[in-house]
């Protein structure tokens, strides 16, 4: 894939390409299982800062589920705050 095609306006956008739906997850439209950038797009979704949110939202359920401790959740949503404040 060269630099010069021209990828959909909706490319990286979490809440376009990765939207919460109501049972509270998120979930990729059926528009964007046909697209061709499909994987590099929610990729990249999930890298930009607004992707962060995705990985505290799996942090949290993953702790409501009792999962992972307090203190695992405490920490792994110290260090995503960590990443958000260097972008």
């Amino acid at each position: 894939m060269g630099e010069n095609e021209h990828k959909p306006d909706c490319f990286g956008v979490i809440d376009i390409v990765f939207p919460m739906h109501d049972d509270g997850l998120r979930h990729s439209p059926e528009s964007c299982m046909v697209c061709l950038y499909k994987t590099e797009c929610l990729r990249t979704a999930i890298k930009n800062p607004d992707g962060l949110k995705v990985q505290e939202e799996i942090v949290d359920r993953a702790y409501e589920s009792k999962k992972i401790s307090f203190l695992k959740r405490w920490s792994k949503r110290k260090y995503i705050h960590k990443i958000r404040k260097e972008k």
